[in-house]
């Protein structure tokens, strides 16, 4: 292989400055939940302030030091099985499934009066009259049971991947059951009071007060808990609230520029989790999971990019740490994808032009998304340059051949490979044989030379 030396020099300046050894877990989670912020519709931080809040809450309930920490993973991962009900969402209520998704917390959706005027607001917004009444008639047949699966897939997945971490028992419950309602009017089991756990109604009053607290302010949020107490939230829990809704230092903390170094201070002292090398392939193997989840037609893709990047790697020479950083990259090379709604990546027709620039800016969310966070902020350029080519056509920068590292060049490949082998909304999955074709049509044009001929050879076609 030959690179020009200062793009490797590019790419690997700073490596080891930190390590998975210095950096703290919370400091990695703090910086993803990002990602989930924007599946969800939320302004950047809403996870990271909804932590400060609950754990706030937490200390002024006097949780112990083990609930306290326990609490802290599960505010930060509450969102982590957001993604999974996009696409469900996306059918029912079609238009934007990010804006629908927010707007379930500023209504309170279990009066009829503000079901109805949820779903007059989000219902396929633009569409014509007759599209708009036919959405209306599909959601009330549907009823109840529609919206129990939607809280159900999230909830569930969250907490799937909150075991898969290695997280406590009681964070994952917290996950699972934090849209709970005190009265039993939430979901997904419709539990009541006590059998709701503690942890998870914490999460759930502050994340609602999160949203109030950003759209509009502080007092707001104390005004919409004590409106929603006994019914969504445990009184107990508002009224600790309520009680430091007050502190401005805890809304300082909240507009802290350095919002991440805040949170990461918030975590109990003593029970910090060091971000260990398996740690850090967990964390990008669980976030492959969250943006495949986002459409049924990624199922799997970054976990397959990520296999195909490997085996090109492994072909082309490259040493073990390497391979390692490549394999996360490739995990991590769509994260951004979590920012486009689901009517644009499940859409069956061709895009227009204004639905394609959304698209073409996923990459440039990946960069937003990894350059922040420890560790992983030396796999931000290669991940986010997934689409660029060659002949400096691609996007989201028109690099150069020249500014485009091995790593890079290969991910550019894997991407291209595994797109062309699996199901698309527009298209069937492309034989074998059709997919190298068009690899070879690309090779030295869009594609590298070297790797485009790794692929053939792991794929087995010539």
């Amino acid at each position: 292989m030959s690179v020009e030396s200062n793009v490797l020099d590019l790419h690997n300046n700073g490596m080891g400055v930190e390590t998975a050894t210095t950096v703290k877990l919370s400091s990695i989670l703090s910086s993803l939940s990002y990602a989930l912020d924007l599946t969800e519709g939320h302004p950047r931080g809403h996870a990271s302030r909804s932590c400060l809040i609950g754990m706030r809450i937490g200390a002024a309930m006097g949780l112990s030091p083990d609930d306290q920490s326990d609490l802290f993973y599960a505010l930060l991962l509450k969102d982590a099985g957001c993604s999974s009900n996009s696409a469900r969402v996306f059918q029912l209520f079609g238009g934007d499934d990010q804006v629908a998704k927010r707007g379930v917390w500023l209504r309170d959706w279990r009066k009829l009066r503000e079901q109805i005027a949820y779903v007059l607001d989000y219902a396929e917004p633009e569409g014509k009259l007759f599209e708009r009444v036919r959405r209306l008639a599909v959601l009330a047949a549907k009823g109840p049971a529609s919206r129990r699966i939607l809280f159900e897939v999230r909830c569930d997945r969250g907490a799937e991947i909150a075991r898969t971490l290695g997280f406590s028992q009681p964070t994952a419950q917290a996950i699972r059951c934090m849209d709970e309602h005190w009265d039993g009017g939430g979901y997904p089991d419709g539990l009541r009071r006590d059998g709701i756990p503690v942890l998870a109604r914490i999460v759930g009053l502050a994340q609602v007060a999160e949203i109030f607290a950003s759209e509009k302010n502080p007092s707001s949020a104390a005004t919409v808990a004590r409106q929603r107490r006994g019914s969504w939230f445990d009184p107990d829990i508002v009224d600790a609230f309520v009680s430091v809704c007050g502190e401005d230092d805890l809304w300082e903390a909240c507009g802290s520029p350095a919002l991440d170094s805040t949170v990461a201070a918030a975590e109990p002292e003593g029970r910090e989790i060091v971000a260990d090398e398996q740690r850090l392939n967990d964390i990008a193997a669980a976030f492959a999971w969250v943006i495949d989840a986002k459409s049924p037609f990624t199922y799997h893709h970054s976990e397959r990019v990520a296999d195909f990047a490997v085996s090109i790697g492994r072909d082309l020479g490259l040493d073990e740490p390497t391979i390692v950083r490549l394999r996360r990259a490739a995990l991590l090379h769509d994260i951004g994808k979590l920012s486009v709604p689901n009517r644009i990546l499940d859409k069956p027709g061709t895009l227009t032009p204004r639905e394609w620039e959304v698209v073409k800016l996923h990459p440039y969310y990946t960069y937003q998304i990894l350059e922040r966070v420890p560790v992983f902020g030396e796999l931000a350029f290669d991940a986010s340059a997934h689409h660029e080519r060659l002949d400096g056509r691609g996007y989201f920068r028109n690099l150069p051949a020249g500014q485009l590292s091995p790593s890079a060049r290969i991910l550019c490949t894997a991407d291209h490979l595994d797109a062309l082998s699996a199901d698309r909304p527009y298209r069937g999955k492309l034989p074998p044989e059709q997919v190298i074709a068009i690899l070879r049509s690309e090779r030295g044009t869009g594609l590298w030379p070297e790797a485009v001929d790794a692929a053939e050879r792991i794929v087995g076609i010539g």
